[in-house]
């Protein structure tokens, strides 16, 4: 089976970041490999209501041990992701917790152009290319898997780097396939993230946050009126006090450690925290104004993983308007690595405050620890399934139905 070198990772140079790409590049280049303009969220993903329906995942087969399952293999697959993506900035984290950097191996896709409109490119590599697989377009891994795909290419997106095909872009469960499938992969002394006695739970909650926080944004911001607005921003906010109240009592969302779902709130909470707030008209409450959640964010800062992939405003983005957005303003001149530091009190609401993370049984074998990925509704083909209303939970947010049932065995 062929491979290719991870360690080819961003070839670039000082001088190449100052290239300028311009449109026409970008659609000399689209012409060259036969790729289309990307598609408007707001004009194909909202319904008669004014409702921002998100796309369905077009790449979810599982990796698993089935028939025409993906299998994990060393070397074969890389993500591509993005700095502004939070859906994306959580395989990256997962890969790096679990010591998978010479497994899988990953590039930040950046705009193409001066208005983007192909999607997401590599203007900050050599060439504008992908190093590794030579592609312009991240679309271009959508359309060698499937000519007759015609929606957004998204990040995350795992492609196989061999075939030069998008593999998966399911976000609601990639995170997972790392986790369980690549455990062959990962250090015997790697973290459980996602343990096997308690998925259930976890799957329930995180399906439960998709469309009242991590989407919650998006849901306001690409509101096309104004009850579907009010409904995004009462769930966001009003999920945030439950998940507030949890954090009272829990180091992490389910206790000592932390678990899939934490990094999952977290890239949330950075991006709205940094930028996502400015794109929705008046806010509620910044994320440091919660008492709990504010300290919590600043724990997970602490960590390395954690810490690699915020990424806080710089003064790049200047322009020559008399009014500038916050972001271009005042953003750029915060300490934000200052604000963001912890004061460490978090850590007495731990039963275990040395140890941030669950490790796996002694003993325990890939078999044991392998499991089917559950499914998610947020997958359904069908529109009406995907509807934020959808998304339940069979318990109080917030409350912790594993506490004190995450327990390390040392």
């Amino acid at each position: 089976m062929g491979k290719f070198d991870v360690s080819v990772l961003n070839l670039e140079t000082v001088e190449d970041r100052k290239i300028t790409y311009t449109d026409e590049e970008a659609e000399r280049h689209a012409k060259e490999v036969g790729v289309s303009p990307r598609p408007n969220e707001t004009l194909d993903e909202i319904n008669e209501r004014g409702v921002f329906v998100r796309q369905a995942n077009s790449f979810i087969v599982p990796f698993g041990d089935k028939e025409g399952e993906h299998k994990a293999d060393k070397g074969r697959y890389r993500i591509f992701w993005a700095h502004g993506c939070h859906w994306s900035n959580r395989p990256v984290i997962v890969r790096d917790i679990l010591g998978l950097e010479d497994v899988i191996s990953d590039i930040a896709t950046t705009s193409t152009g001066q208005n983007n409109v192909y999607g997401h490119g590599f203007k900050d590599q050599k060439g504008h290319k992908d190093p590794v697989t030579g592609a312009y377009f991240l679309s271009e891994f959508y359309k060698n898997a499937d000519p007759d795909f015609k929606g957004r290419a998204t990040t995350p997106t795992l492609v196989d780097a061999i075939e030069k095909k998008a593999v998966n872009n399911d976000y609601h469960r990639l995170s997972n396939y790392i986790e369980v499938q690549f455990r062959k992969y990962q250090p015997k002394d790697a973290p459980d993230l996602y343990p096997v006695k308690y998925r259930r739970e976890i799957d329930e909650f995180n399906d439960w946050l998709f469309p009242h926080v991590n989407n919650g944004h998006y849901r306001m911001a690409f509101a096309q009126e104004v009850e579907p607005f009010d409904e995004a921003y009462d769930d966001f906010y009003d999920s945030l006090e439950k998940l507030d109240k949890r954090l009272e009592t829990n180091r992490f969302l389910f206790g000592d450690y932390i678990t899939d779902s934490d990094i999952r709130f977290y890239v949330t909470l950075v991006r709205w925290e940094t930028w996502y707030y400015q794109n929705v008209g008046p806010i509620k409450k910044r994320i440091f104004s919660y008492k709990n959640i504010g300290e919590y964010v600043k724990d997970l800062y602490q960590i390395p993983e954690f810490r690699k992939y915020t990424f806080f405003p710089t003064n790049e983005s200047k322009n020559d308007r008399s009014f500038r957005a916050f972001s271009e303003r005042i953003a750029p001149k915060v300490d934000y690595y200052t604000l963001w530091q912890s004061d460490g009190k978090r850590r007495l609401l731990s039963n275990d405050p040395n140890h941030v993370y669950l490790y796996h049984k002694k003993g325990e074998t890939f078999e044991e620890y392998d499991s089917e990925i559950s499914k998610t509704i947020w997958n359904s083909p069908n529109d009406e399934d995907r509807y934020p209303k959808n998304g339940t939970i069979s318990t109080d947010p917030s409350i912790n139905p594993l506490k004190g049932k995450l327990r390390n065995e040392f």
